[in-house]
């Protein structure tokens, strides 16, 4: 995958071994990394289990987003409420709730200029990121400062 700017893109997915807390930390970090390419995303409010305490109030946030884009008439009324919520990566409470809620949805997804560069599904368990070299080191320095080797990830075309 090649960027408008020229730059290509690689695919990555986490690689075997990580705890549950390094599987989280490893999606926050790379949306943080994204976020400046982020054209758009969405999530759905759903997981597969309930929802951690610390997802809760990011939980009602979105819903809250969902109703606010129904009474705005930018969301169908007959849109499942909790699927395909649309999140403005360029605003900090909107993304926030893209970065608690990411590692445990049924699905998130952010793109950049029409190409899909973030997809998280299955509660924690899938996810696929499209980096550009530059970004690719930023989110191993960014793991490796928490201890996460750059062994963690994985090349995967997508």
């Amino acid at each position: 995958m090649i960027d408008k700017d020229g730059g290509p893109r690689r695919g990555l997915v986490p690689a075997c071994g990580l705890g549950p807390s390094d599987v989280v930390l490893v999606h926050r970090e790379a949306l943080r990394v994204l976020r400046p390419d982020l054209h758009s995303a969405h999530v759905d409010a759903y997981t597969d289990g309930a929802w951690p305490d610390e997802a809760l109030s990011s939980y009602r946030g979105v819903l809250a987003l969902a109703r606010e884009a129904v009474t705005a008439g930018t969301r169908s009324r007959r849109d499942d409420p909790g699927m395909g919520i649309d999140i403005d990566a360029r605003d900090d409470a909107q993304f926030g709730l893209l970065l608690d809620l990411a590692p445990y949805t049924i699905h998130a997804e952010g793109r950049c200029e029409g190409r899909t560069v973030f997809v998280a599904h299955d509660a924690g368990t899938g996810l696929w990121i499209a980096v550009t070299r530059a970004q690719e080191a930023e989110l191993l320095a960014r793991l490796a400062a928490h201890g996460i080797p750059a062994a963690a990830l994985a090349a995967q075309g997508r």
